[in-house]
């Protein structure tokens, strides 16, 4: 079959294109900017692409006219607290517009289970982009998922950050509400398990895991997996705002969507059948399970997907690709080289900078500056990397953005997503002559700019000299 993946940069994007292909589709991926789709060469070789902003006014002619299903994966919640929802029924209504010039017979959406009376503002928008998509000329099958457990999902990070960090919690009164996790593997497998299944046209599924927990459960189960003990109490007074800033100081989330979080997390979502369960043949892992597939994951450094390379765990949701052009004028410059004998280890190590490995150099100066920035609303350090030693356009670097990642050109060029009084990059380049280049780059914004750079200059002297010194050691042997 040919599908049509929007979304295919997203966590289950990201998962479930190398499935489809597995299984023999063929699949043209919908992203916003085509060199942002984090795969490597010999998937790109695979599948084609193209360039839809869905919130845009729609184009004629951009998708094949000959596809046969579509997977509907495009999510607005991290993006804003306010409208949101308006921008996740825009894009439901573009795609229809879209794929009405085309064959589509499918179209599979991942919604949110809708079974409460009372829904939060994110479930009533996802209830809502079902009933838009009904009103395309395809066939609708809508899968309804709660909290998705998997190496790099939001719901597990926040999990593991909150029990890794706090063995004892004062939480709020939301922790004791029930949901129904599911495995990320058993999310793909539904997915896969309806295309062009005909018994699931034209309706709704909820998908859920075998055990339904409280909130408090599962930072239990977690603990109880990882091998210690943890301690939490609840308390009713915490505001639905004082518990946003709660996960946004100790767990890598942005504060956006940690308030849009919270809301959801007061809801009960619970599924009420497992009819898809039934006709597909599957059987759903336990939370646990779920717990130790991806720690697997996590260990042989295999973490396919993380929502943390998503631009919305960032400050720049749209127009990245205008910083790739580093500037020449009016910026503020710390240049240095050092001659390498080793281009291609000296490589390798530009290539592992940040997450765990750290930036080379005074690495508790770099973790108080993310303390500093998160402290004024930034993303600080805790987003980390997705692999050790791999990075693609668009991935988040701790603080930073990747613009380009041209190992073949010798150059990784960095935007600076922390809060700051103009625009930074940080660039990496080895030339023909084996020099390693690196440049830090700051566009002040008015004074308050220039008074920022020039005070933190001595300590540029140190952070930077110190990086570049360590970048271009090679241990004696190395190739």
């Amino acid at each position: 079959m040919k599908i049509l993946l929007t979304g295919a940069n997203g966590y289950i994007g990201m998962r479930l294109l190398p499935q489809l292909l597995k299984q023999g589709h063929e699949v043209v991926c919908a992203v916003r900017d085509a060199e942002r789709l984090s795969v490597d060469a010999e998937t790109r070789g695979q599948i084609e692409i193209v360039e839809i902003d869905f919130l845009k006014e729609v184009q004629p002619r951009l998708l094949p006219t000959d596809l046969d299903a579509a997977y509907f994966l495009i999510h607005s919640m991290s993006t804003s607290t306010t409208d949101f929802d308006e921008m996740e029924a825009k894009t439901a209504e573009n795609f229809n517009t879209y794929v009405r010039e085309t064959s589509i017979k499918q179209v599979i959406y991942l919604s949110g289970i809708v079974n409460d009376a009372n829904l939060s503002k994110h479930l009533r928008s996802r209830k809502n982009v079902e009933e838009i998509l009904y009103q395309g000329n395809f066939s609708l099958t809508v899968l309804r998922a709660g909290i998705i457990v998997g190496s790099g999902s939001s719901s597990f990070e926040i999990i593991r950050d909150l029990c890794e960090k706090l063995p004892f919690m004062i939480t709020p009164k939301w922790v004791l509400t029930k949901t129904q996790p599911i495995a990320i593997r058993d999310v793909i497998s539904f997915l896969t398990g309806v295309l062009g299944n005909t018994e699931t046209y034209n309706d709704s599924f909820d998908i859920a895991g075998p055990d339904i927990l409280t909130y408090k459960e599962m930072l239990h189960q977690y603990a109880n997996a990882r091998g210690f003990k943890n301690w939490i109490y609840t308390v009713p007074v915490m505001t639905p705002k004082l518990s946003s800033y709660w996960l946004y100081f100790v767990t890598s989330t942005s504060y956006t969507l940690a308030l849009n979080l919270v809301d959801s997390m007061k809801i009960e979502v619970v599924a009420k059948d497992n009819r898809l369960a039934n006709l597909l043949g599957i059987t759903p892992h336990t939370y646990r399970e779920a717990i130790d597939m991806a720690f697997v994951k996590i260990e042989q450094n295999l973490v396919v997907s993380s929502w943390k390379d998503s631009l919305i765990s960032g400050r720049f949701n749209k127009n990245l690709e205008k910083y790739i052009q580093v500037p020449k004028f009016g910026v503020l410059k710390d240049v240095q080289t050092v001659k390498i004998n080793n281009p291609k280890q000296v490589l390798k190590n530009i290539w592992k900078i940040g997450g765990t490995n750290g930036w080379y150099y005074g690495n508790w100066l770099w973790k108080i500056r993310g303390f500093l920035d998160k402290l004024i609303g930034g993303v600080g350090l805790r987003r980390g990397r997705t692999h050790p030693d791999k990075i693609f356009a668009g991935d988040a670097l701790d603080f930073w953005r990747v613009l380009l990642a041209d190992k073949k050109g010798k150059r990784l060029l960095l935007f600076a997503e922390m809060k700051l009084p103009g625009e930074a990059w940080l660039e990496f380049k080895i030339d023909e002559n084996n020099v390693l280049h690196q440049t830090a780059t700051f566009r002040p914004r008015g004074l308050r700019g220039r008074l920022y750079w020039y005070s933190i200059v001595p300590l540029h002297y140190f952070i930077f000299g110190g990086m570049i010194r360590n970048l271009a050691k090679t241990k004696k042997g190395e190739n």
